[in-house]
């Protein structure tokens, strides 16, 4: 199978493309057919080398944890998905990535894919998505009126930190630049800051959560927004809790657990049209194509996410 692999750390040059063996999929595994992925920074840092110590992976690595495609074959434990069903997922952490035609994913990180959902709009959700519910639901607890602030609300995650925000009926603050205000709001955000013009923590208070996207400066200022039991959760930095406990507030720090069921949550949500994503950019998966999406997003640019189309 064509795959975009590195055999060493380094820049985007190191992203070429290799034929690798289709990979053999275990009793409790599906193998899937590929026709989308995306961008994530987790994609580039470990290309970079910065996650060599939390992700010691053997070369070569194919990158890539979004996945959009049709079941192809299945193990003997699989019960939930039969060949030629229409599949999302974000995988479980592997050398052997989405970069690829195939990639053999475990059954219970996998969902299956509404008709409705092109296989496009599904990969640029699973990572990003998946982080997004898990700060709020799961580690904050949001609730019908809780005031959200969103940090960069244009990002991968922010977009859908947004609209999941409001499918609880919270109120939600968003920071991002101007240029990107447009669509951002018509994300459903009751106040936008631009963060060039205004300071956010001059200007919000009393919210019931952060989620910190940035780190530094923006999470030590965010603490300012919040409420006395206020909870900031952050997927950057984990918070101090020195800090957390001076101000009064529950910090948590978010690592992604895929889980397939929850994934399967937010297909319902786009079937609904409370969740949406947005598309920046799509390349081909070729060596030309994973090189300029990476740079795209290095460049810290990007609005919402970078698709690869594999296939289609």
């Amino acid at each position: 199978m064509k795959a975009i692999v590195i055999e060493q750390y380094g820049g985007s040059d190191q992203l070429k493309e290799k034929d690798m063996p289709i990979p053999e999929i275990e009793e409790s595994q599906v193998l899937v057919e590929l026709y989308a992925t995306s961008i994530n920074p987790i994609d580039w840092k470990l290309r970079e080398g910065y996650l060599q110590e939390k992700l010691d992976f053997e070369f070569p690595i194919i990158l890539g944890w979004d996945a959009a495609g049709i079941v192809k074959k299945t193990g003997s434990k699989v019960s939930k998905f039969k060949e030629g069903d229409r599949v999302f997922s974000r995988p479980e952490l592997s050398r052997l990535g989405t970069y690829a035609e195939y990639a053999a994913i475990d059954e219970h990180v996998l969902t299956h894919l509404p008709e409705e959902i092109s296989y496009e709009q599904a990969a640029a959700v699973p990572l990003a998505g998946l982080t997004a519910r898990q700060c709020l639901v799961d580690a904050a607890g949001i609730e019908e009126g809780d005031k959200v602030l969103v940090h960069a609300g244009s990002g991968g995650v922010g977009h859908y930190a947004i609209q999941i925000a409001k499918s609880f009926g919270a109120y939600v603050a968003a920071t991002a630049s101007g240029k990107n205000q447009d669509w951002v709001e018509k994300l459903g955000v009751d106040r936008f800051i631009n963060y060039k013009e205004e300071n956010f923590e001059e200007v919000l208070d009393d919210f019931d959560i952060v989620l910190d996207t940035l780190g530094g400066d923006i999470q030590e200022k965010s603490y300012k927004v919040l409420r006395e039991g206020g909870r900031m959760v952050s997927i950057v930095q984990p918070p101090e809790q020195e800090t957390a406990d001076k101000h009064g507030v529950k910090g948590e720090f978010v690592w992604l657990e895929p889980d397939g069921e929850k994934l399967a949550q937010l297909a319902n949500l786009m079937i609904k049209g409370e969740l949406t994503s947005k598309i920046e950019n799509t390349y081909p998966l070729s060596e030309e194509g994973l090189r300029k999406a990476h740079e795209v997003s290095e460049s810290h640019h990007a609005a919402g996410k970078i698709v690869i189309k594999i296939k289609g």
